[in-house]
């Protein structure tokens, strides 16, 4: 299979401006799947793509040659929304590859008004696949960014996540030209919104650090490794398949405890919020049955059998695949957080999440 597969593509990210967007971006500037002709950066907020803009014109020429040249010559910018479908279609109009990571993503938002979460999660995806499957449409491939709340929701986000799934595996019988695929993963160290950059400010302000409930797990993976899973998607990913990545679970109680280190900070436990699980997973029992394995990941099947092209033998798992299963320890957890960067005592906390991810 072509391990180029991007070189001269024209490619739309939805969301572009977002935590994953960027580092999206950035990656696909350093061409590591070969050099597009075109990436354009689709999203509603005007003042996230001028800051976006900024920090590329900003870059060391020197010791960001190649992604300092590259953005000049294949960054586009584009004011749009995913709920607007004449938006998305012209967004689309000579486009080979669409990323969506577009989204309604915070749990408690996402419970106290459905109707927005179903505007962006639901509506969006399906104006991107009615405008990819438009005739003389060129779109190629289309990638759903899902999340490991889509996997026996029950939040909202949750669950408009998994229709966005179905609704592109879905797609795939409607186009035998475009290739419909998504990635679900679980909880991005320090992208906006999450816990990590939560703690740090805690911390930084003398505590408490809070905690829902002492017994809460979740999936962790590094921004850079969200974006391998669509790398490894785009190169691998057979019409209607969900990737998974085999990644570790920790504790948050474990990140908290990590993070505050001997800091004389106490934590307070604060009870679920609206919508959250205590355990995510990212592979159900039902779905396992239509799992294979991949190396690094693990490749769901689509439910509709019309669509299955890989007949290697499925069920790589004896059960559903949660975070309460492969809790690392707490010295696993200082690895990883320290691998990363995240340690307050190795100064990251006093940047700006937005800023780093571009860095």
């Amino acid at each position: 299979m072509n391990k180029h597969p991007l070189e001269d593509k024209r490619i739309l990210i939805t969301g572009g401006t977002g935590s994953l967007g960027k580092v999206l971006v950035r990656r696909l500037l350093s061409g590591g799947l070969g050099t597009p002709k075109q990436i354009i950066i689709f999203s509603r907020d005007e003042a996230k793509q001028y800051l976006m803009r900024l920090s590329y014109l900003q870059r060391d020429e020197v010791t960001d040659e190649v992604i300092y040249r590259n953005s000049r010559e294949l960054l586009s910018f584009r004011i749009g929304d995913v709920r607007d479908e004449a938006s998305v279609s012209a967004a689309l109009h000579g486009v080979d590859v669409v990323f969506n990571a577009a989204a309604l993503k915070q749990v408690p938002s996402c419970e106290y008004f459905p109707e927005e979460a179903i505007k962006t999660n639901i509506s969006g995806p399906s104006n991107i696949v009615r405008a990819a499957i438009t005739p003389g449409s060129s779109v190629e491939t289309v990638v759903g960014i899902s999340t490991d709340k889509a996997a026996k929701p029950v939040n909202v986000m949750g669950m408009t996540k998994a229709l966005q799934e179905r609704i592109l595996i879905r797609a795939n019988m409607d186009s035998t030209r475009t290739r419909f695929v998504c990635v679900r993963y679980g909880n991005v160290l320090a992208s906006r919104g999450s816990v990590i950059p939560l703690f740090h400010e805690q911390i930084r302000n003398g505590g408490p650090v809070t905690i829902t409930t002492p017994d809460m797990t979740r999936f962790l993976l590094s921004l850079n490794q969200a974006v391998d899973m669509v790398f490894e998607a785009v190169v691998n990913a057979h019409r209607g398949e969900i990737y998974i990545p085999k990644v570790p679970a920790a504790r948050i109680t474990d990140v908290a405890s990590v993070l505050i280190d001997h800091r004389p900070i106490e934590m307070h436990i604060t009870g679920i919020r609206p919508g959250e699980k205590v355990h995510e997973i990212l592979i159900t029992e039902e779905e396992v049955h239509r799992t294979v394995d991949r190396g690094d990941y693990y490749a769901i099947q689509p439910v509709l059998p019309e669509l299955v092209s890989d007949r290697a033998a499925a069920a790589p798992l004896p059960g559903e695949y949660s975070s309460a299963g492969s809790v690392m320890t707490r010295e696993e957890v200082y690895t990883l957080l320290y691998s990363n960067r995240l340690l307050i005592d190795q100064g990251k906390d006093s940047i700006p999440v937005e800023d780093e991810l571009l860095r």
